[in-house]
């Protein structure tokens, strides 16, 4: 079974956002990247406290370090641009990830002291729309450059999921999907198989 993370959108969420985001804690994903970048940190804040009841310990904080700490939350993803720029308190979080577009930014990501980081997007997607995707041959590339787990991100579905695994990711990173589907537990169980 792979190991599968999800990516928040409130704005594609079907239904209320924190039933969904209960549904996807209770499924077998391995953690919940609150991705909500239109939000200010107070707002985004807010929408956390609500997000750790819905998730308890899945629950990974997307760049708001301050938010992580006041909360108690000891997962952070950031976007690689933002952790070049920032000072991380390394001991205090016991998993950081990164978002990494090249073999270089993983590489980096891994000297930073990252313990996993996402690589994409992968497929084509419309988070994505118009931008070629970088395919599975640079997540294979990536995934031999770096010994940290990587995620594969964009574009991806049960029909080629299993590219994913056969490039060496430890698993992928979902948001559409699990933000519109009817069922998360039986999406995501699918998903991972």
């Amino acid at each position: 079974m792979s190991e599968i993370i999800c990516v928040t959108n409130r704005k594609l969420c079907r239904g209320d956002f924190f039933r969904r985001l209960e549904e996807i804690a209770q499924s077998c994903v391995k953690g919940v990247i609150l991705r909500e970048k239109d939000l200010t940190e107070e707002e985004y804040t807010a929408l956390a406290k609500e997000a750790q009841k819905a998730c308890g310990e899945k629950l990974i904080i997307h760049t708001h370090i301050n938010t992580a700490k006041l909360l108690g939350i000891k997962k952070i993803h950031m976007p690689m641009s933002t952790l070049e720029n920032m000072s991380i308190d390394k001991a205090y979080f016991d998993e950081i990830g990164a978002s990494c577009h090249s073999v270089q930014e993983a590489e980096k990501a891994q000297r930073m002291g990252c313990t996993y980081i996402t690589a994409g997007h992968i497929f084509a997607t419309d988070c994505k729309r118009g931008l070629p995707p970088r395919g599975t041959e640079f997540l294979k590339e990536l995934c031999e450059a770096v010994s940290i787990p990587v995620y594969a991100i964009g574009g991806i579905d049960k029909e080629n999921m299993h590219l994913v695994k056969e490039a060496g990711a430890a698993g992928a990173c979902v948001m559409s999907g699990g933000m519109v589907c009817e069922n998360a537990l039986k999406f995501f169980e699918d998903l991972g198989r």
